[in-house]
């Protein structure tokens, strides 16, 4: 299925409507991703050898409308998301979907995570990629830089994908801990690296179809609230949950695009 406009503003009103029901924020980071998953989910990646890992362990709605969209979770799950006895929590959880062989949300494990898969599937001679999705504050975690060390330098097939729409959970990225130069930062390791619109899907399509036969990072310049302009580029957007007035304003913003 190719991803059209049309498609991914629905899934963005589900992905609002979906929280504003359970009443719990982290909105603004799953706006950030949801193009990059959906692309992924149902243009790029093999569910019979492929795996991937949502790093950003905070974005779990937007991994699980993306999985809803290509029919792994039901409506009647999605109605669930957040409550008692759900299968659906905040953060991804373990051996519940097979799209999701970790529970993530301690931020700057899960590229380690992918590393060990990948390096199993080396040392196998196992067919498939590892496609791993992080924030761009888990590269200001050492854990983070390590395991892309160890991914370098074993020239592992890791697509690694940044979000990179600048804001962490305490503030601007580089107020907190500078990413000056990040790409060239990037770039002093043996890996091939890819500067997109994280918004735009022919990028990001582009990219993610790209082959190397180094590690690819994909850098996906994002917006933090992406399509609701009182959540675009605003650290509440990492916190705070729809309401009533909100939850309207939202979808009426949606509605324009």
């Amino acid at each position: 299925m190719i991803i059209s406009k049309e498609f991914s503003l629905f899934v963005r009103r589900r992905l609002l409507k979906m929280h504003y029901e359970s009443g719990v924020g982290h909105i603004g980071g799953n706006l950030s991703c949801i193009d990059i998953l959906l692309i992924l989910f149902h243009e790029i990646i093999n569910k019979d050898s492929d795996k991937f890992i949502l790093s950003k362990g905070h974005s779990a709605g937007a991994l699980y409308i993306t999985l809803w969209s290509t029919g792994v979770i039901s409506e009647k799950e999605i109605c669930t998301f957040h409550k008692d006895n759900t299968l659906l929590p905040g953060h991804p959880p373990v051996s519940v979907f097979e799209e999701i062989p970790f529970a993530t949300g301690s931020l700057g494990h899960g590229l380690s995570l992918a590393a060990g898969l990948s390096k199993y599937k080396q040392l196998t001679n196992t067919k498939g990629s590892i496609f791993c999705l992080t924030s761009d504050g888990e590269w200001q975690e050492g854990s983070t830089w390590e395991a892309f060390l160890f991914i370098t330098k074993h020239l592992l097939n890791i697509t690694v994908i940044i979000d990179n729409n600048s804001l962490q959970g305490f503030g601007r990225i580089d107020e907190i801990s500078s990413m000056n130069n990040f790409e060239q930062k990037l770039s002093a390791f043996n890996c091939d690296i890819i500067s997109i619109d994280g918004h735009d899907n022919n990028q990001i399509r582009s990219a993610l179809s790209k082959y190397s036969n180094k590690t690819k990072v994909i850098v996906a310049h994002t917006i933090k609230g992406k399509g609701v302009p009182f959540m675009e580029n605003k650290l509440d957007s990492h916190y705070l949950p729809l309401d009533d007035q909100t939850y309207k304003e939202a979808i009426y913003y949606l509605n324009k695009l």
